[in-house]
């Protein structure tokens, strides 16, 4: 029987589109491996946010094929999709799919020759889908995409339904309800390489949440490339307040938990809705990039500083002691001192839990590939070093204010020879005492120790 691994990078709505494409494979008769040493086909789910995201992807490669030079490798995802000859040229890639191809990938698994195997007489050839439009026959490798940058070719499918989570794959899973982005932020590679915005239908939503809900899943995270413009592209026209108004009373999940949210999106409803129901986790991600007005300008960000602080101080006022985390870029072009220096200071007096830290990287195609200005990479490497110290320090004064609280966390899959982790709704990782299977409620009490909690 044949056999597959499978490694994803990247985001939420990236691990959603892997768990989708690991479902179809198994519905094929492929078999999953944990160890790409010891798979026939191995598919790897890139990102393509950064230049390091790349260069992981690339190193990834090179190692699996080191280790496993019989493995037919399945590249696709995001860096797939935007620099497809770049993979194509690695040894030991077999096959590039990119996003606009991503539903021919368990054919392609399932039709590859294999030394591993006896015969290759049953195999259906494979012409059609190199022939099929929009694809690509350059390179040692064959690809299959549509050209990005000629954005009125590419064809985006509509995201897979919830992208189908296994609850084999974790013990909360992703459900994607939209995919792309209409925003042309002018540093973000990504609506190229995911197309426009698309949602999925609500009734098939909430059906895969009856789904997940039947299969034992407690928490489901809801995920999108732009998910607060959900429903936009609908007819009629949806919301995701709506869709998540109907979760809670259409279905019996325990907890509802949400990816990234744009700031416009924030809205005092929308944060009720949240703090009215014990069901929703109290828990915000709104990416920021900058506090600075000027660079927000230049990043093509629509809101200011303020604006953004307001639906910080709005969820705060509401939900003190929600999660409230950010994306924050380091160095992106033209960022003087004084722009980084508002950036630190307007993230140190907001009541932010977490940060996430990205480096700038020019990406192709991009306008900011094109902005002069460029800050050294030895000053980007500082000013990221900073806000990750400042991220640091705001995490550790979160958990100190929860010092005390009795709080609700789900059990995770990892643990050690005498504790838990476990989850809480407002984005607490803690390890609670003895061995419990995953995906489990308990009521634990925070205690002084960072990573410990009394259950």
């Amino acid at each position: 029987m044949a056999t597959f691994s499978i490694e994803n990078f990247g985001c939420r709505a990236t691990e959603a589109d892997a768990s989708e494409i690991r479902l179809q494979l198994a519905e094929r008769g492929l078999v999953l491996l944990e160890d790409h040493a010891r798979a026939e086909v191995v598919v790897l789910n890139t990102c393509t946010v950064t230049a390091a995201a790349d260069s992981q992807a690339r190193e990834a490669i090179r190692k699996i094929h080191r280790a496993n030079p019989a493995a037919r490798i399945i590249v696709t995802g995001c860096y797939a999709q935007r620099a497809p000859e770049e993979l194509a040229a690695l040894e030991g890639v077999e096959w590039v799919v990119g996003n606009s191809h991503r539903s021919a990938i368990s054919r392609l698994a399932c039709n590859l020759p294999s030394p591993l195997r006896e015969s290759a007489a049953d195999f259906v050839p494979l012409a059609e889908l190199c022939d099929a439009p929009g694809s690509l026959a350059r390179g040692p490798a064959k690809i299959l995409t549509a050209d990005i940058f000629a954005q009125t070719a590419v064809d985006f499918a509509a995201p897979d339904v919830a992208t189908r989570a296994s609850l084999d794959d974790r013990t909360r899973p992703i459900l994607k309800i939209q995919d792309g982005c209409n925003n042309r932020c002018s540093y973000c590679v990504i609506p190229f390489v995911r197309g426009r915005s698309r949602s999925v239908a609500p009734d098939a939503v909430i059906k895969e949440v009856h789904r997940l809900a039947a299969a034992g899943a407690k928490e489901v995270v809801l995920s999108g490339i732009n998910l607060g413009s959900y429903g936009r592209d609908l007819a009629p026209r949806a919301t995701l307040a709506g869709i998540v108004r109907r979760m809670l009373d259409e279905t019996s999940i325990d907890q509802i938990r949400f990816s990234s949210i744009e700031p416009q999106d924030v809205t005092e409803d929308f944060v009720s809705l949240a703090a009215r129901s014990d069901r929703i986790a109290p828990h915000f991600h709104i990416p920021l990039q900058s506090g600075s007005d000027r660079i927000l300008r230049a990043m093509r960000r629509w809101y200011r500083a303020e604006h953004y602080a307001e639906r910080v101080l709005l969820i705060y006022r509401m939900l003190p002691h929600a999660a409230i985390g950010a994306d924050v870029i380091a160095g992106f072009p033209g960022e003087s001192p004084a722009d980084f220096r508002a950036t630190y200071e307007f993230i140190e007096r907001l009541p932010f839990t977490y940060l996430h830290v990205f480096s700038f990287s020019a990406r192709p195609g991009t306008a900011a590939e094109h902005l002069a200005d460029a800050v050294r990479g030895a000053e980007i490497r500082e000013r990221a070093r900073a806000l990750r110290l400042l991220a640091r320090k705001k995490a550790e004064e979160f958990r100190s204010f929860q010092g005390g609280r009795s709080l609700r966390a789900l059990t995770l899959n990892r643990r050690g020879n005498d504790w838990t982790e476990a989850l809480t709704g407002n984005y607490l990782k803690l390890r609670i005492a003895g061995l419990h299977p995953a995906n489990e409620w308990h009521q634990v009490r925070v205690t002084g120790d960072p990573e410990t909690a009394i259950g």
